[in-house]
């Protein structure tokens, strides 16, 4: 956990550091080339592409949507939602879909709210779901079970979220007629 959150300081304030160096350009860059590397690949309809992620993966997930990559949906479980730029979020194509855990401290109250505000601001198509008394973690079993620490596994959110996340990508990979 402690590598983890050195290496993602180096883009984002992760949990609050104070030492860490926020640059979303670098990240949004680095999410880019990953996207364009993807894209580029025959087996891929760049028009189909979902990007999901998982706590700085769904941060990150959220920056390539905020940068403009033409996505056909955004999925986070458990990940950061704030946005030093608000105004980027009038970037974002297709739709958002947030899992988060109504206990998870390091989304505060104040993240929530003005992520919320962001998303209406920008009239993006999105779905915030909360999975009541999970934490941060919620869908990772090594996470342990002490919601006190702010980490933990919800056996029944993992399902959930996961649940959500199938019928979601139902819904944006519909056939149109």
């Amino acid at each position: 956990m402690d590598e983890a959150g050195k290496l993602a300081a180096q883009f984002i304030n992760v949990h609050d550091q104070p030492n860490a160096k926020e640059n979303r350009p670098l990240l949004r860059q680095r999410i880019r080339a990953g996207y364009d590397t993807l894209v580029a690949m025959k087996q891929v309809d760049p028009k189909q592409v979902v990007v999901m992620g998982y706590c700085f993966g769904g941060t990150t997930a959220l920056e390539l949507a905020r940068s403009g990559a033409p996505l056909v949906g955004t999925v986070t479980f458990h990940g950061g939602l704030s946005n030093p730029a608000p105004e980027d979020a009038k970037n974002i194509h297709g739709r958002v879909l947030i899992l988060h855990g109504g206990d998870d401290p390091f989304a505060t109250a104040s993240d929530v709210a003005a992520f919320k505000q962001e998303m209406k601001n920008a009239n993006v198509d999105m779905q915030f779901v909360v999975f009541p008394g999970a934490v941060h973690a919620f869908t990772n079993p090594a996470a342990g079970n002490d919601k006190s620490k702010g980490v933990a596994y919800d056996a029944k959110a993992d399902k959930d979220s996961w649940q959500k996340f199938e019928d979601f990508l139902k819904e944006v990979f519909k056939k149109k007629d």
